[in-house]
């Protein structure tokens, strides 16, 4: 249900805006550590309230930042010290805060007749900021286009269309210049929540545009007999190929590879991985991410409890990390991840790596579903 306006002027006033005591600030904001470790945003809920936060390697709070509702990823400029945390689909409220605390948060609502995806980019200027969004009264998803520079207060300034539904996740590519979108194929209205409303005819697609002026490049769709293989979360390895995580909807008998490939020009690639570790996904990715040399990829099932793990260049899987309701994965260094559950835990993972707590598990605080490296 849309966020009512006494809601959105609630969060307004828990982050400082205006005139009002800022529940923001932090003792010690900074993008990265004296020794150069580096900073990671997430979302999370702890004592019964929702925010963002600013962690760095070790786990500690650098920055927190509340939020109406539960969050899900971010969109980040890094060589400016911004984020924006887009509100979990279907989500009517984003919030761009500068990730070191010096200056106050600001509150953003989805525009009428649409909702966030829960993700989104900065492009590599710094002035607009692209967020995935279901305008659910055509049926059709969007990139919402938002000014974000200087003073631009992120208004929106206007949309491209993707040519599919059920946006998920959009990445840039190294060349600056091309977004990917995963269209999942999903057809939703949030009067009817999550409920998928067009199984039987999903088409989902991995879409790249011209971040300029959102011109379609490139749509790619998987065979016929995968339609119900909705598309969903993205990683980019070293090389500038899109890597996919899956949801299946179909038949709960069938077992479709859920992690993919694409390289431009190029026909998708899925890897299944052993049996065991296939079935125990339990029909759904929910991140996809490259470790810092991106010659590794990690990809979560947090229905599944675990974390897998892949080389970027052959697609070979090369093991396994149990996590129960394990998602947010983050690189840490090569061949190390950090990864984050519902349940509290946060532990430092990779392949063939015994992995060992960052901190204390909280079963009173539940990290969502990504974790994001600045």
């Amino acid at each position: 249900m849309r966020i009512d306006r006494r809601r959105f002027l609630a969060l307004c006033a828990a982050l400082g805006l205006p005139g009002t005591p800022a529940a923001w600030a932090a003792a010690a904001p900074r993008t990265e550590r004296a020794d150069g470790e580096p900073c990671y945003v997430t979302a999370r809920r702890r004592a019964g309230r929702y925010e963002a936060v600013v962690l760095d390697a070790r786990g500690a709070d650098l920055l927190r930042v509340p939020m109406p509702d539960r969050g899900h990823s971010f969109a980040l400029d890094p060589a400016r010290g911004r984020a924006v945390v887009f509100g979990r689909q279907p989500g009517f409220f984003a919030v761009a805060f500068d990730v070191t605390g010096r200056r106050p948060p600001q509150p953003l609502q989805a525009a009428e007749g649409r909702h966030f995806y829960g993700h989104g980019v900065f492009l590599p200027d710094g002035k607009r900021v692209l967020a995935t969004e279901n305008d659910y009264e055509r049926g059709r998803a969007v990139l919402g286009v938002y000014d974000a520079s200087p003073g631009g207060q992120y208004r929106r300034l206007g949309e491209f269309d993707v040519d599919g539904m059920g946006s998920h996740e959009v990445v840039l590519l190294p060349d600056g210049k091309t977004l990917c979108v995963a269209n999942g194929g999903i057809l939703t209205h949030p009067d009817y929540g999550k409920l998928e409303l067009n199984l039987d005819s999903m088409r989902p697609s991995l879409v790249y545009l011209d971040a300029a002026d959102g011109r379609i490049i490139e749509k790619v769709e998987l065979d016929a007999s995968l339609h119900q293989l909705s598309i969903r979360h993205l990683g980019l390895a070293g090389d500038g190929a899109v890597w996919f995580g899956c949801q299946h909807v179909g038949p709960e008998s069938e077992q479709p590879a859920l992690v993919g490939r694409h390289r431009r020009g190029h026909t998708p690639e899925l890897y299944p991985g052993p049996a065991e570790v296939l079935r125990d996904m339990r029909h759904y990715i929910g991140t996809v991410a490259a470790d810092a040399s991106g010659r590794i990829m990690a990809t979560s099932s947090p229905v599944g409890g675990q974390v897998m793990y892949w080389d970027a260049d052959s697609g070979r899987y090369l093991g396994v990390t149990k996590l129960p309701d394990g998602c947010g994965v983050a690189p840490r260094a090569r061949g190390h991840f950090l990864a984050s559950s519902g349940l509290g835990a946060m532990i430092h993972t990779g392949p063939g790596i015994e992995p060992r707590p960052v901190r204390p598990t909280d079963a009173g605080l539940a990290w969502d579903n990504h974790f994001r490296r600045l």
